[in-house]
């Protein structure tokens, strides 16, 4: 039975999000799917340490001849994982039409090519699962685009347009590419929708209801299909208000907080992760007063601080800024990772090192082979976002380095909490 102190601020939460009466309709969709849902209690042990390991992979990263990938996945997992890594992050394993999978055209499919949720929940029968929860934006090939651009109902307003004339100079890029693309609507109508990453990717319109309810149906989904973490993919970007930076608003905190209060009430034991590539303040704020947001989130200034120190040869920084960590509660962890499929991110780094030395960061990524991606500040500048590049890679001081031994050395260091 759901408690009615629960439900009330559930309630709450949507009220100071969309006003009173927008709240309430919000409150009065979603009700019914909560108290439908199969509620569980909370497992003993739901909280990692640093002693956990997660292992993130594609869903394709290894193949067996006559096995969908997944199947394969499984059978070596089980065979040789079981006992050392007790939790799986598949990246996004959906139907996709770009971004390796971030670009999701259908939130409720497996990809065909990788296999069926079968398969899925048969890994979760041994392993803990980490899905993406892709909340940002959707695939513009997706039924739910094309929904909206022939006007539908429930989807007139799944994409936020804007007139290309309205200055949006203060808004926080992640990428370089313009920030809103032209589409033709069915009736003939030529609208500039909001597209933060690609001109693939829709950004969601969350002043939408329908936007809002699509989104709970799709959590307690996932949660239906085994999922025990749910990582909520650049979720810093999801509310827009014109004139402000659009990053970390009072809405976006305050959605998290929904999503939690909702899994607090039907299942406790699953994990929110936040995913936000940015100064470490910032990213820290999703853990929120250590129990309303975010259980975990990504150690984002580790992967660049541990490149710079290799290559330094120097571990003060590091040692320094490890010392200045600290968890708001024992309901919260960091992630600790060296790079990600995105590569190493360097927006973390400020405030921590000056320009120049990040200028020297880039210059050897660059030297040993790797890309550099960049994004617009709002004077129309480009500075360095991204090291696109292998960790194993990145940290080679020079052509004659070992780097075997470098490499092992930095998967070996742990942040202590």
């Amino acid at each position: 039975m759901v408690k009615h102190e629960d439900i009330d601020d559930i309630k709450a939460l949507l009220i100071k999000i969309y006003g009173e009466k927008q709240g309430t309709e919000a409150f009065n969709r979603i009700l019914p799917k909560i108290e439908a849902f199969p509620a569980r209690k909370a497992t003993p042990g739901g909280y990692y340490s640093q002693q956990d390991v997660i292992l993130i992979t594609y869903g394709d990263s290894l193949l067996k001849k006559g096995d969908m990938p997944l199947a394969a996945f499984e059978d070596i997992a089980k065979r040789h994982l079981k006992d050392i890594i007790p939790t799986i992050h598949f990246l996004p394993f959906f139907p996709f039409s770009s971004d390796d999978g971030f670009s999701v055209m259908d939130y409720y499919a497996v990809n065909p090519e990788l296999g069926t949720w079968e398969n899925v929940k048969s890994i979760a029968k041994d392993f803990r699962l980490m899905f993406d929860f892709v909340i940002n934006h959707y695939s513009s090939k997706s039924e739910w685009f094309k929904n909206y651009l022939e006007e539908k109902e429930g989807f007139k307003e799944f994409a936020i347009e804007v007139d290309p004339s309205v200055d949006l100079s203060l808004v926080v890029r992640p990428r370089s590419h313009p920030l809103l693309t032209e589409f033709k609507k069915k009736n003939g109508k030529t609208v500039h929708v909001w597209t933060t990453f690609s001109a693939d990717q829709i950004d969601f319109n969350y002043r939408s209801l329908d936007v809002f309810e699509k989104i709970v149906e799709i959590l307690l989904f996932y949660v239906k299909q085994g999922a025990c973490l749910l990582r909520l993919d650049a979720v810093g970007f999801l509310w827009k208000e014109i004139g402000t930076t659009c990053m970390h608003l009072p809405q976006t905190h305050n959605m998290v907080k929904v999503f939690r209060k909702i899994l607090d009430v039907v299942a406790p034991d699953v994990i929110l992760v936040t995913e936000t590539n940015v100064p470490h303040e910032e990213n820290i704020s999703y853990f929120g007063n250590g129990r309303d947001e975010a259980q975990m989130v990504y150690n984002f200034p580790l992967p660049p601080l541990l490149f710079y120190t290799f290559i330094k040869e120097d571990a003060t920084v590091l040692s320094k800024w490890a010392k200045g960590l600290h968890l708001p509660s024992d309901y919260t962890t960091f992630i600790n990772f060296t790079a990600s499929h995105d590569g190493i991110g360097l927006r973390p780094l400020e405030g921590i090192l000056p320009q120049e030395e990040i200028d020297r960061m880039t210059d050897i990524v660059k030297a040993n082979g790797g890309k550099v991606s960049c994004r617009v500040k709002p004077d129309g500048s480009q500075t360095p976002y991204e090291l696109n590049i292998t960790y194993v890679d990145a940290i080679l001081a020079d052509i004659n380095s070992d780097r075997a031994e470098k490499f092992l050395a930095s998967q070996a260091v742990k942040t202590l909490q």
